[in-house]
């Protein structure tokens, strides 16, 4: 079989991109280990197979898989990088996409730029899913910094982090210089914690101020990566329902610069 397909990239988040024909079954995790390999394959952070999506007014529905070959639920950055790739079938400005956690928005701005509508975030742990101990609420406490933090004890000790889905897992940790955060020893420690029964992202989050963060994702079955779309809208939320950020915050990554915007709970 021959696939054509595209390389794409969101802010150093790399992609092969490609329409997957209906008929066919989607590849197994070893076809999608091969081609994911950065030396005999293609090489990529994830695998973005495009459908059509069988329902009207959805431009096309998407399957995600990471390098290890596992099919994931949502990828922001990927979101982007669909939306760029259907651009040439005149989708328009705003595009509806169908997913494995749902439908989501995609807008072609000018210049070049995408942004994606990811939905409300859930910070209820059975979403993640994520094994909690305890659970504080933001409406049950008075101090909303204190809101939904958590920790677990790692073979590097103890980890306080913020735990969020955005259609997919996310845990976010604060530190204080990002440059020097263990991403490579916590992150992996953490994403295969048994209170995370389906693994987890991991976010390494230094707070500049109030509208300016530094981010560093270690993603399930991928690593650490240069850029998460979802990671830093994950980060952001975190921050937010913390206090500690605003509504609009730039998120600078090892690939770029991301801009997020959430009014808080409930939009």
């Amino acid at each position: 079989m021959e696939l054509a397909f595209a390389k794409m990239h969101g802010a150093g988040n790399d992609f092969m991109v490609a329409r997957w024909p209906e008929e066919m079954n989607l590849p197994d995790a070893d076809t999608v280990r091969r081609w994911a390999d950065r030396r005999s394959g293609v090489g990529f952070d994830q695998l973005l197979l495009v459908r059509a999506s069988g329902r009207a007014g959805l431009a096309a529905f998407y399957h995600i898989f990471n390098a290890d070959g596992a099919e994931v639920q949502q990828c922001g950055n990927g979101v982007r990088c669909i939306a760029r790739y259907l651009e040439p079938d005149g989708a328009g400005n705003t595009l509806l996409l169908g997913s494995r956690c749902g439908t989501v928005e995609a807008r072609l701005e000018t210049g070049g730029q995408v942004s994606v509508s990811l939905g409300e975030p859930d910070f209820a742990p059975a979403s993640l899913p994520f094994r909690a101990r305890r659970a504080t609420l933001a409406g049950e406490v008075a101090d909303a910094r204190n809101a939904a933090r958590y920790q677990l004890e790692v073979d590097a000790g103890t980890v306080e982090f913020g735990a969020v889905s955005l259609g997919n897992p996310h845990a976010v940790i604060p530190v204080e210089v990002v440059d020097t955060a263990p991403v490579g020893i916590i992150g992996p420690q953490l994403q295969s914690h048994p209170s995370f029964p389906e693994g987890v992202n991991v976010g390494f989050v230094e707070f500049r101020d109030a509208a300016n963060i530094r981010l560093r994702v270690f993603e399930r079955g991928a690593g650490e990566t240069a850029a998460c779309g979802t990671g830093a809208a994950a980060a952001a939320a975190v921050g937010r329902f913390w206090g500690e950020l605003g509504e609009t915050v730039r998120v600078e990554v090892a690939g770029g610069v991301l801009k997020t915007a959430w009014p808080g709970p409930g939009h």
